[in-house]
């Protein structure tokens, strides 16, 4: 099926959208000097869920050693303090910390589409990422069905070549995607 621009619909106009977003943030470093950020978060770089060349664009990002929930949580304690920061209001909206977490590529499109609520994504990536256990072992720890754990787990794997291609990633946890876990984009390369 053909969209209004001439594309396919479905993932490549929700990529192009993403992509669009990017070279409209990169036109304005470019205009005035400024560092584009990225935008993505831990969970979503683990598993691939950024487009390149789109919200993957910029110099750093710096919550991509940051989970999605921990996201949620300084954006409420940013607010709930915010003129301990010197903040005249508090700076995020609450629709954004309140509604569904969406990518916002098609109507009412939410992450939980595609991805696993992100509390439980959140505890598969901290089991396969921080402390390198195996879907078995995740899926006791956490009380989730096995064959979903080990789906999540190889996408993680699978989404290393987009990682490679990532701005710096400002290290907070013990593993830090890039240097901090070194992984090859072999396709077929798993662990042991």
């Amino acid at each position: 099926m053909k969209t209004a621009l001439g594309a396919f619909a479905g993932l490549p106009d929700e990529n192009l959208q993403s992509r669009l977003r990017g070279l409209t943030a990169m036109a304005v470093s470019n205009a005035d000097g400024s560092l584009v950020l990225s935008t993505g978060n831990k969970s979503e770089l683990a598993v691939g869920y950024a487009t390149l060349y789109g919200d993957m664009v910029g110099g750093m990002a710096p919550i991509g050693d940051v989970l999605k929930m921990q996201v949620y949580a300084m954006a409420r304690h940013l607010n709930a303090h915010f003129a301990d920061f010197g903040l005249r209001c508090a700076p995020i909206p609450e629709p954004s910390i309140t509604k569904a977490p969406s990518a916002e590529l098609r109507p009412d499109q939410t992450d939980q589409d595609s991805l696993p609520a992100y509390e439980d994504l959140d505890r598969i990536v901290t089991g396969w990422i921080e402390h390198e256990g195996d879907p078995a072992a995740i899926a006791q720890d956490t009380g989730l069905d096995v064959a979903m754990v080990t789906r999540w787990c190889q996408s993680i794997d699978r989404a290393q070549f987009k990682r490679d291609q990532a701005p710096l990633v400002l290290k907070v946890a013990a593993r830090t995607f890039g240097r901090g876990r070194p992984m090859p984009i072999a396709a077929r390369w798993r662990p042991a």
